[in-house]
């Protein structure tokens, strides 16, 4: 597996995905410059939504998921997964579980709990080395939680804001599930259903929350 192939999830081959990265096509930029850009398209371009969750497979394809304004971790990563791919730089999807410290209210009255799974992020391969970044958290929220946000050098790991500028802890990982070649959903319901009982009647699921 090269990490570079398009897939149902990655279809980078998609027009949609095509116009996202057409700006990156210049020969004058390095694979580091690229993805740098990238990232910072997909962190700024996509509002964080946590709330909105869907079963259906239709919903985690690149292509349709960049006409939305907002994504999730796991949906933003997904779009710069693509999108990196399609410039031939190897990129795949990591997922864990996460723990918010700050504005929780919404979370714990939303899920019950404020840690969020899974919880996506993105590997990329850069000159030699794999590296992770997160593109979820775009500036204008930072900026509302008083959080500085995730810049990305292409050189090294990008993947957590521990604490925030007044020195409060923000967010730690609690949980690493590992990388995965393709969008593994059926992994991801499950992991849902597991951790957030009280919203899904696992008998008959819904093909989307919005919660």
């Amino acid at each position: 597996m090269t990490y570079s192939e398009s897939s149902y999830f990655f279809d980078f081959d998609s027009d949609a995905i095509q116009a996202l990265i057409e700006p990156y096509r210049d020969a004058r930029l390095s694979d580091k410059e690229r993805a740098i850009a990238l990232y910072e398209r997909v962190r700024d371009g996509w509002i964080y939504n946590p709330y909105h969750i869907s079963f259906s497979k239709e919903n985690y394809r690149a292509s349709n998921l960049v006409k939305s304004e907002s994504g999730n971790c796991v949906e933003k990563s997904i779009i710069l997964i693509a999108a990196l791919r399609g410039l031939g730089i190897p990129a795949r999807i990591h997922l864990g579980k996460v723990k918010n410290h700050i504005a929780v209210e919404r979370l714990t009255e939303k899920f019950g709990s404020n840690e969020l799974t899974p919880h996506g992020m993105v590997n990329v391969f850069l000159n030699g080395k794999w590296l992770k970044c997160s593109p979820a958290f775009n500036s204008t929220l930072c900026e509302k939680l008083h959080v500085e946000p995730l810049d990305f050098d292409g050189e090294n790991n990008s993947f957590l804001q521990a604490y925030n500028s007044d020195g409060n802890q923000f967010m730690e990982y609690t949980d690493d599930y590992g990388f995965f070649d393709d969008v593994p959903l059926d992994f991801m319901i499950e992991k849902l259903v597991e951790h957030y009982p009280h919203i899904f009647d696992t008998e008959e699921k819904k093909p989307e929350y919005n919660l």
